[in-house]
Formats: structure tokens, C-alpha cells, sequence
């Protein structure tokens, strides 16, 4: 599987945390990592995971980015670089099938395939409601996530896990499965099996706007989607009068009421947010664009929107 029987040259395409933890991987088990292929960091995007880039600077590794994974100077590179495998570790295209054409292609995938296949996949499992997932390395073919799996590793999701929590342990689950499986993978022996696309689904990326909350729901399901989105993601919101207000950290609460409509509310001087099930989230920090609301500002905004709509009701 080598050039010459020697050392394994590999193209690798990586962002991101798992980007950088396989990435170092597959340096650590000797393989010559003749080019990077990454991505600029978006200015609009809160960077809060490692970078590959800096990591390729330390280590001498070339880096490329291209805006089009279709644009014939990234098939050429890859190429030129005459790679014994192409590796993609949370890199943000699609690859074309030129590009997996020229070597034997492997994708690291943060979950546990065939289940959440596609966009934020750790996102999407939390918010669902999954009690574990994981990473998988399957082979790419040209529909997403859809090739042989070759290895993957479980972790927990806890109750209380936020997508963010959960996102670290795949991170380690993705060093993990690499490591293992990354001789018997060099030498050709590594093993395959179906990777059953009638089983899971596939989903697709989230916005910002994804995070709002419906009330009505009930309460498990809206603390899935807080935990979900919690920062440093977006964040789950609701608005007061018309202000945006995100939950930054929120618990289920013991307790159910059948006296408060949905919505914030402010109990004993404590945030709460009452769902349609009468089941409440204790909400112990919130915040209006980035700055902290208490519960005496909210209990304001609360109350001035109150009067509002009853001024509007008189109007009309």
C-alpha cells in the first residue's frame, strides 16, 4: 500500500479539533503527511477549537486552502503530492470524485454511522436525545458518510451533557479509533463492514436561527435543544418584548407548575422557563447580547412587555 514499500505518504484534509488530534496521529504512527489541505477561519464564527493550521506551521507540514474542493488546482496538488491515502478529518467539503480517485480515501465521522450521518452530527444527537454516541472512520465514497466503516469508538452522552462536553469526548474517541486501527490500515489488513444506510438518517447543518425556542414544548425537549446549542455554539433563545435573550447555562427542574404560562417567568426571585408540559427550566444564567440579565432586569422586561400588549390589545 506504500511507494516502494517504505513510509505511507498521505494528503490530509482536517479542521477543527478532531482535525488537529487525527492530524497529530497520524504523525505520531510515522506516516509522511506530504500535504494539508484546510480552511481560512471565518471572522464571524466564535474559533473556539485548535488549529491545524498552527499545528502544520510547528510541525514544517505545506498547507493549501481552496474555496471550491472542485477547483482543478486543489486535484492538481493533490497529485503532485502522490499520496498513498487521503485522509478528511472534520474538513468542511464534500470531496469530488477526482479527488477520491487518486488514492484510497478515509473520512473521520462524529458519530456513530449509520446514525447521524451528515452536518453536526454530536449537535444533532443531543438534540434528539441520544444516550451515547461516538466517532467512526468509514471509507469515503462520493455520498456523505455512506462508505464501509472501518473502525469506530462509543462514548457516553450524560443527561446534562451539553453538545459541547460531548464534542471533547469525540474528539478523544476520534484519536482513539485512528490510533488503534492505523497499522492494520497502512498495511492493507484493516477491516470493513456495511455500513447499513437503512439504519439512522442523514441530517444537515444548523443556524443560528435553529436555536429558538418553542415553549410549547415540553421540557425535556427544550432542555435538549439548550444543551444542543449552549455555548460556546449560538445558543437556545426566546425574546422579551421583542430582545433577544439566550440561555448560557439551564438545568431541569424538579418541579412542574400548572399556574404559569409558558414561557420566562421569575420565581422567587429565580429564572425559570415554563414548557407546555408544565415541566420548568431553572436557568441560572441568561444573557441579551452577550451581557448578563438578571433576574430583577428580566422581571422588568417581563412586566413593561405585559403593559405593552395591553395597551396594544386596547388599541386594536
Amino acid at each position: 500500500m506504500t511507494a516502494l514499500g517504505g513510509t505511507a505518504r498521505a494528503v490530509v484534509f482536517a479542521y477543527h479539533d478532531v482535525g488537529v488530534r487525527c492530524l497529530k496521529v497520524l504523525l505520531a504512527g510515522g506516516v509522511d503527511v506530504a500535504l494539508v489541505l484546510t480552511h481560512d477561519d471565518d471572522p464571524a464564527e466564535n474559533i473556539w477549537y485548535g488549529s491545524v493550521r498552527a499545528l502544520c506551521r510547528e510541525r514544517g507540514i505545506a498547507t493549501a486552502v481552496y474555496a471550491d474542493p472542485a477547483d482543478p488546482a486543489l486535484l492538481a496538488a493533490v497529485r503532485a503530492a502522490r499520496p498513498d491515502f487521503l485522509f478528511s478529518f472534520y474538513y468542511r467539503h464534500m470531496l469530488p470524485a477526482a479527488v477520491l480517485a487518486v488514492a484510497p480515501a478515509f473520512n473521520m465521522h462524529g458519530s456513530l454511522l449509520p446514525q447521524f450521518r451528515g452536518r453536526a452530527p454530536v449537535n444533532w444527537a443531543v438534540l434528539h436525545g441520544a444516550d451515547r454516541t461516538g466517532a467512526t472512520l468509514h471509507e469515503m465514497t462520493i455520498k456523505p458518510d455512506a462508505g464501509a466503516i472501518v473502525a469506530q469508538t462509543a462514548v457516553p452522552i450524560l443527561p446534562d451533557d451539553t453538545a459541547f462536553e460531548v464534542f471533547g469526548k469525540v474528539t478523544v474517541a476520534a484519536e482513539q479509533t485512528l490510533w488503534g486501527v492505523l497499522p492494520a490500515l497502512l498495511d492493507g489488513t484493516a477491516p470493513r463492514r456495511d455500513n447499513d444506510l437503512r439504519q439512522g438518517g442523514y441530517f444537515g447543518g444548523r443556524k443560528p436561527a435553529d436555536g429558538r425556542i418553542d415553549w410549547r414544548c415540553d421540557a425535556q425537549t427544550v432542555y435538549n435543544l439548550h444543551r444542543a446549542v449552549a455555548p460556546p455554539y449560538p445558543g437556545a433563545y426566546t425574546e422579551v418584548g421583542g430582545v433577544p435573550l439566550t440561555l448560557v447555562r439551564a438545568r431541569l427542574a424538579p418541579n412542574r407548575t400548572k399556574d404559569l404560562a409558558p414561557g420566562l417567568h421569575v420565581v422567587d426571585g429565580a429564572i425559570v422557563g415554563v414548557c407546555g408540559d408544565g415541566g420548568m427550566l431553572a436557568i441560572s444564567s441568561l444573557s441579551a447580547g452577550g451581557v448578563e440579565v438578571s433576574a430583577q432586569e428580566l422581571h422588568n422586561m417581563l412586566a413593561l412587555a405585559a403593559a405593552h400588549s395591553d395597551i396594544t390589545k386596547k388599541i386594536s
